[in-house]
């Protein structure tokens, strides 16, 4: 049986492979392996978000929720290489392959944790994720209220979903929950979210 990527500590099998990944006109490989998300390839969503999404902070924190092996996060920290970003993923597979891959692209402002382990006191200027629609309704949206509530005043989160699997659903949610939401971008079949406190 297939294990979920939002298992905490996958049993099965790493058979590590290397994927590719283009940003801003360059490639670069990075490790992966079975029971993270989208370990065969990069997945396009995230593609999307990385090519369509807005350009991070140039400072401040910033953090990758759901980092899986770390494309969105490493690719952060060479944007803003003056930010400090936050790698976070319940796998603890993915966390051990995104440190990997920071420290093979000579990345020492990103930083890997579970999500308990980042100090509570902590708020983000921005927030990346493509996040993980198949844990269900209830535990994707008790996920983004917990991590929403901490961006800073002035922050956001950039969010895509696939449209078949509910990011016009998504939309409305987070606008009936007291965030200010707007559709950024529609690209193969993805929708980019920008979500924001409103005070």
């Amino acid at each position: 049986m297939n294990e979920h990527y939002f298992t905490a500590a996958p049993s099965s099998d790493a058979g590590e492979r290397t994927v590719s990944l283009r940003a801003d006109g360059r490639s670069y490989a990075l490790r992966t392996a079975r029971g993270v998300f989208s370990a065969d390839r990069l997945d396009l969503g995230t593609q999307v978000l990385l090519d369509r999404g807005p350009r991070p902070p140039a400072s401040g924190r910033l953090l990758d929720l759901g980092c899986g092996y770390g494309p969105i996060a490493c690719v952060l920290a060479i944007r803003s290489p003056d930010a400090e970003v936050w790698a976070v993923d319940v796998n603890e597979r993915a966390r051990s392959l995104t440190e990997r891959n920071a420290a093979a692209l000579g990345l020492a402002n990103v930083r890997v944790a579970a999500p308990d382990a980042v100090p509570g006191d902590l708020a983000f200027a921005a927030i990346y994720s493509n996040p993980p629609i198949h844990v269900g309704k209830p535990a994707l949206h008790e996920l983004l209220h917990t991590w929403l509530a901490r961006l800073e005043p002035d922050g956001a989160a950039y969010l895509v979903v696939q449209r078949n699997l509910g990011a016009d659903s998504l939309h409305r949610w987070l606008v009936s929950e007291g965030y200010a939401c707007d559709r950024l971008a529609s690209a193969k079949g993805y929708r980019v979210l920008g979500a924001s406190l409103t005070g």
